[in-house]
């Protein structure tokens, strides 16, 4: 009994601060959600009203459609090139031990160590050096912006993809080669469809990429816009709910895909 009376003291500590951490991180996305139905044309406590009309003022700004058609263009190709060269990093990785292994790991996973300020502008005058040497550009292209948010989604899908072969069991690919099927049939019917990761890793990919701000800011190009750079834009001269709006719209996006991922891979496990 004395053992549990002096535990109590320590746990409900324990209990406060983690449901204090996760109202920390929930209460902003909470009072986005709520601001965005505002009818204030300015921002301000309590609200005059509710009404959906931001969310409809929102689409009619060229600058959000652009954007948010840019972002989702980038963020589904770079998710899909990410996963393209994640796979194959994955099973060297995941599977196999050779010289140099760990390096390739931490070079592949090094975007997240690394400020994304500091890995755009880096990228940047790469471009441009690449463009004086070759004459082709990079910089200020879809293409090239493409390439840069890759960067941002491969550490994700390396890890998710490492965390799902880690759990499937190696007797069932050397079952399908004993019977006689190569090892690109045994990859492609066997393997790949058993690695659950590889739908939560493009989820993940294309979160990183619908989201970020820095890389864009130095590499969209004149004439186009991101829907993080257009939010940022809005929100020099405006302070009306319709930047709220938009901000909901991304969280529900992010949202489902997470949930999403979480159903192909428990992701309290993994992180």
């Amino acid at each position: 009994m004395t053992s549990i009376s002096k535990a109590s003291p320590l746990r409900w500590t324990y209990l406060i601060f983690v449901w204090a951490i996760i109202l920390f991180v929930l209460v902003p996305l909470a009072t986005t959600i709520w601001v965005a139905f505002f009818s204030n044309k300015i921002l301000s406590f309590p609200p005059e009203g509710y009404t959906g009309t931001w969310f409809v003022q929102a689409w009619s700004l060229e600058a959000f459609r652009s954007g948010f058609f840019l972002s989702f263009q980038v963020a589904i190709s770079a998710s899909v090139l990410a996963l393209c060269l994640g796979v194959p990093a994955a099973l060297a990785i995941g599977r196999y031990k050779f010289r140099g292994r760990e390096f390739i790991n931490t070079v592949l996973m090094s975007p997240l160590m690394i400020p994304a300020i500091v890995a755009g502008s880096a990228i940047y005058l790469f471009y441009i050096e690449l463009q004086i040497w070759s004459d082709v550009q990079f910089a200020s292209t879809v293409y090239g912006l493409t390439l840069a948010h890759a960067l941002i989604a491969i550490p994700w899908v390396l890890r998710l993809l490492v965390a799902s072969l880690a759990g499937l069991d190696p007797a069932i690919e050397e079952a399908s080669l004993s019977l006689g099927a190569t090892r690109l049939t045994t990859f492609f019917r066997i393997t790949l469809p058993l690695i659950p990761g590889i739908t939560a890793g493009v989820l993940f990919g294309f979160i990183a990429s619908f989201g970020d701000l820095e890389k864009s800011l130095l590499l969209v190009g004149p004439g186009r816009i991101t829907l993080p750079i257009a939010m940022l834009n809005y929100l020099e001269y405006r302070t009306d709910p319709t930047i709220m709006a938009v901000a909901t719209i991304q969280v529900l996006i992010i949202a489902i895909a997470l949930i999403i991922s979480d159903r192909y891979v428990r992701l309290g496990r993994t992180f």
